[in-house]
């Protein structure tokens, strides 16, 4: 008996636990619905007031709209050609450095546009484009920056990447263009790196025009020794003392040409330090419009005019609350 008491102890205590911890989720249960109900009956007792916050932050958010100097939004898809992405996009994230300082001379020079169309730009950043799955094609633009350098199923892209512009004027967007791939092809670094390869472009495509050259030769000569390999024996018949291997050769010239032809395509579509790959796109649509303002305004005013409510109908409880406090001071 005294052997069997702690196991029937154990299985009491552990029946009381369960029997606990059943109490407590209907406890919170219960109180969950109730706190349901007494929400849905609360908003739709106050449906009215609270209809009227949801329309007065719709005019606030129009108000702002009409007041407000409108911006359109368009992006730019580039190729560099030989920097880096990571470089470019620094280099390029300078002008939207000069906007947040409002330095708009340096900018406008930057740009070589006139200030006055400097001060109507609003905002000029590159970002990375990612590749999900890393299959190569171009899915979205990382805006916020928030991509894990260390994923590789989605990747960056290091062949592109993307500039948002925000402007008042949409037809100013083909000026900023042409002022970005001017403040790209000033710097005299990237100047030197791109002369550099095209330099060896050139060279290399000069090189394999001579070893396809030498080539062609050795072909020739390999198939006339290969003639005067053959004698002819008694009867006219022919014996072939070696194997023909003439084929291998024109394996050889069609690699050379392959990667002539990528040298070429390379220095022909690509000659600048970076090229335009997706250009700027006219938006019908400005881009602080009512949705712009009303996002953020009118959650804002109904999330005020409920918590407004909530005070009102709990003044009382509030009072007494501040009454004890006020006491324990």
């Amino acid at each position: 008996m005294s052997k069997d008491s702690p196991v029937k102890d154990e299985e009491i205590d552990l029946l009381e636990l369960f029997r606990r911890m059943g109490k407590t989720l209907s406890k919170w249960l219960r109180a969950l619905g109730k706190g349901v109900l007494v929400s849905f009956f609360f908003l739709l007792k106050n449906f009215f007031i609270l209809g009227f916050g949801l329309l007065l932050g719709v005019g606030v958010s129009y108000v702002l709209k009409w007041t407000s100097k409108p911006f359109y939004s368009s992006e730019i898809t580039l190729r560099s050609n030989m920097v880096s992405n990571s470089e470019m996009i620094l280099y390029i994230n300078k002008l939207n450095l000069l906007l947040k300082e409002e330095n708009y001379p340096v900018l406008a020079t930057s740009l070589s546009i006139n200030q006055e169309k400097a001060e109507t730009i609003s905002d000029i950043e590159a970002f990375w484009i990612i590749d999900m799955n890393n299959d190569s094609i171009p899915d979205f633009v990382d805006y916020r920056n928030k991509h894990n350098v260390y994923d590789t199923v989605d990747v960056r892209m290091n062949d592109r990447f993307a500039i948002k512009v925000e402007v008042s004027d949409p037809q100013d967007l083909t000026l900023i263009r042409d002022g970005i791939l001017s403040f790209v092809k000033n710097n005299p670094v990237f100047q030197q790196k791109n002369n550099l390869r095209l330099d060896q472009i050139d060279e290399m495509v000069v090189r394999l025009d001579y070893d396809i050259k030498q080539l062609d030769s050795l072909q020739q000569v390999k198939y006339f020794e290969e003639t005067r390999n053959r004698r002819p024996e008694e009867g006219g018949q022919m014996i072939f003392l070696q194997e023909q291997k003439t084929q291998l050769i024109y394996e050889d010239i069609y690699k050379l040409y392959n990667i002539k032809q990528e040298l070429e395509q390379e220095r022909n579509l690509y000659p600048g330090t970076v090229t335009i790959i997706n250009d700027f796109y006219l938006p019908n649509k400005r881009y602080n419009g009512g949705y712009y303002f009303g996002k953020v305004i009118i959650p804002l005013f109904f999330g005020l005019t409920l918590l407004c409510l909530i005070l009102i109908r709990n003044r009382k409880k509030l009072q007494e609350v501040y009454k004890k406090y006020k006491i324990f001071i």
